[in-house]
Order: C-alpha cells, then sequence, then structure tokens
C-alpha cells in the first residue's frame, strides 16, 4: 500500500497533483475526508474541525494566537460558519488527526494533503514525502489566473494560506513546512508542469514503495 504526503503551498497546485498522484497510484487522495473523520469520531461538527484543519482557506494564524472567532471558511463551493464555542481543543484535534492518518496510511495508503503528513509519517515504511513550492511572485500570478481575482487580491489569498498553514506545523510541530529535510522531493510546480509533476512523484513512490 503506497503512501504519498504532499506538502503544497497555495498557488502550487497540491489540491490537482495530489488526486492525480492518488488515482494513478490506485489508493484514496485524503484531503477533506480527514477533518471528516476526525469530527465523526470526537463528536463535534465538521464546521468545528475545519477551524483547527490547516487547510481551511482563513482564520488559522488568529486561530492559533488568539482563539478568536472566525470568518466564514468555503468547503466545496459551500459556506460554512464557524462557531464561536470551541469543545476541541487544538491540541486534541491535532492528536486525533495524527492517529486518523497513521491508521489511514498503515491500513489503505493514499496520498495525504497538508496536514503535516510528512512529520506525522516520517517512520512510516516506504512512505514518499513531496513538498510542492515555488517563487511567491509565480504563485500570486498562478492563483491570479486560476482563480480569476487580480494580482492583489491573489497576493493576499497566498500570503494569508502561507501563514496558516506554516502556523500550523510550527504550532503543533515545532517544524518549519519549508524545510527541505523533510522531504525527499522539492517541485517547484510553478514551472514544472502538473502532469510531470505527477510523473516524477509516481516513480518516486515506486522506487521507495
Amino acid at each position: 500500500m503506497q503512501v504519498v504526503t504532499i506538502s503544497a503551498t497555495y498557488g502550487t497546485g497540491g489540491s490537482v497533483v495530489g488526486p492525480a498522484v492518488a488515482d494513478r497510484l490506485g489508493v484514496p487522495f485524503l484531503d477533506r475526508a480527514i477533518p471528516s473523520t476526525v469530527a465523526q469520531e470526537l463528536g463535534v461538527t465538521l464546521e468545528e474541525a475545519l477551524a483547527h484543519d490547516d487547510r481551511a482557506d482563513s482564520g488559522l494564524g488568529r486561530l492559533l494566537a488568539g482563539m478568536m472567532r472566525l470568518p466564514t471558511v468555503t468547503l466545496g463551493g459551500v459556506d460554512l460558519y464557524v462557531p464561536a464555542g470551541m469543545p476541541l481543543s487544538p491540541d486534541e484535534f491535532s492528536a486525533r488527526t495524527e492517529q486518523v492518518i497513521q491508521e489511514l496510511a498503515r491500513f489503505h495508503g493514499g496520498v495525504i494533503l497538508g496536514r503535516a503528513g510528512a512529520i506525522v509519517l516520517a517512520d512510516h515504511p516506504g512512505a514518499l514525502h513531496v513538498r510542492l513550492d515555488g517563487p511567491l511572485r509565480r504563485r500570486i500570478l498562478q492563483t491570479a489566473a486560476y482563480s480569476g481575482v487580480t494580482e492583489r487580491e491573489a497576493k493576499k489569498i497566498v500570503c494569508d494560506n502561507d501563514r496558516a498553514r506554516s502556523a500550523y506545523v510550527r504550532q503543533f510541530y515545532h517544524a518549519d513546512p519549508a524545510d527541505p529535510g523533510l522531504y525527499h522531493m522539492v517541485l517547484d510546480s510553478t514551472v514544472i508542469p502538473v502532469s510531470t509533476c505527477v510523473e516524477l512523484i509516481v516513480a518516486a513512490s515506486a522506487v521507495l514503495g
């Protein structure tokens, strides 16, 4: 059962590369399924789980710093309002998310996007850890092109998400997600086509697996 973790800065196509790799390997793509599973098992709503999730589109950095009420986040095109009450502590969410990731990797294999997967599964036999990144300027332009927003709006989106995802890893694992030592491969997917990134990841996974 092949396991690939992908850490992706915003604007590098992680949500495109991840499912494509999973399809090629014939394993599940584990993204939104993780907070859904965690929420179900802890008896909280998906909205509450997403409040602590590193792929929520906004608010995590402020959440970790001051536990402030979050703005609306978007899940599959549906706006969800994160409630003010937070029965699920950040540490509890992080610990349960780790357990879900480890169980899924052990029993099913899969491609895991985000969630500090490279750290959580650092000792998992045969797991391939990949980082998708690129210069800020190119990521902004790529986001603007794909999202249909202005360059100024794209810059805010990219920078806010970068801070949130970095905050998640630093808060719970005291690590820098940009550290190349966490990964087997670091790809600049702002210049390397998505199809080529997928081919490279699949080939590398076969070597490790």
